[in-house]
């Protein structure tokens, strides 16, 4: 069980993608066709992006107002179809993305920039 944690560990590091980063590109990898298409460094560019977005627009209560999920959701559509994220794909992506968020961003909003 080690030795899988510490290779879990390194792959982020063999990626070049940091912790929230590296979940976020696992949210997008489970669409297996969407890694065929876009290609792993398309997927990193991605999973950048959309942690720079989601970092910038989460508040305390993000979680709860509906107008606030509904700007980050619509900032993930954005993102997705700016990388040519397939179009059938899209909707399941961004619900991944925002079930992701939720569990990473919990102590963002409170955390400095």
């Amino acid at each position: 069980m080690a030795k899988q944690f510490k290779q879990a560990m390194g792959r982020g590091e063999e990626l070049g993608l940091n912790d929230a980063e590296l979940a976020f590109y696992d949210a997008l990898e489970t669409n297996d066709s969407a890694v065929m298409e876009l290609g792993d460094e398309t997927l990193k560019a991605i999973a950048r992006d959309l942690v720079k977005a989601v970092w910038n627009s989460v508040t305390i209560d993000w979680t709860m107002k509906e107008s606030v999920r509904a700007k980050i959701r619509t900032m993930v559509k954005r993102i997705l179809r700016k990388h040519d994220y397939p179009s059938d794909k899209q909707e399941k992506a961004t619900q991944t993305v925002l079930q992701q968020a939720e569990l990473l961003c919990g102590d963002w909003a409170e955390q400095p920039s």
